[in-house]
């Protein structure tokens, strides 16, 4: 008996070492996740024409969207409520960065999309690129983004794209701090990026 009592309870502080090391690789590694850059690397063109990669998006705080020139209406209302947020919220424009990244690059060439996001604001830049490597940035940012024939009896004809709609938020650094929804309440959205600039 005094064996078995031995036995067991040698057993049950080695199973108690071994649940405190899981759950502080758990707590190490969900830390390392958070502190770590939101998205993955990647090599694209801005509306100027100019190289652009993930290092943008870590100088300073910084709110993404990810839209298409042809979007009918949540992309240009998104863009223009960004505009006056930023202005409110930033109004010299040196604390918070801004990026239109398109999920349509078939159709948005890096001038036209300068052209487009130029007639909604002077706050937000934008991003494409080659469709590969942007539709493989899109999904790195666990963006969703799906192209929809507009008459389903000609699926090569004219489409749209159904996309995600929220504004990404990123702390400094690239980290992932939140997201501002689609038709959120405007003094939320300002006072979410009033926090992103204050960390």
């Amino acid at each position: 008996m005094t064996m078995f009592r031995t036995v067991l309870w040698t057993a049950v502080v080695i199973l108690s070492g071994i649940l405190i090391w899981l759950t502080l690789e758990v707590t190490r590694s969900k830390q390392e996740i958070s502190e770590a850059p939101f998205g993955v690397p990647f090599q694209l063109v801005s509306q100027t024409g100019q190289p652009i990669t993930e290092k943008a998006f870590q100088d300073k705080p910084t709110a993404l969207f990810f839209g298409f020139t042809h979007c009918p209406e949540v992309c240009p209302t998104t863009l223009f409520e960004l505009n006056g947020w930023l202005h409110e919220v930033d109004p010299d424009g040196t604390k918070l960065n801004a990026y239109f990244i398109s999920v349509d690059p078939e159709r948005d060439t890096p001038e036209l999309l300068g052209q487009y996001v130029s007639n909604v604001t002077d706050r937000v830049k934008g991003i494409s690129g080659a469709p590969d490597k942007v539709l493989e940035m899109v999904k790195g940012f666990k963006v969703y983004a799906k192209k929809v024939p507009v008459n389903e009896k000609d699926p090569n004809g004219d489409y749209t794209m159904d996309h995600t709609a929220s504004v990404f938020l990123l702390k400094d650094g690239g980290r992932f701090a939140g997201t501002i929804a689609y038709g959120e309440d405007p003094a939320t959205a300002v006072k979410k990026l009033d926090n992103l600039i204050k960390g």
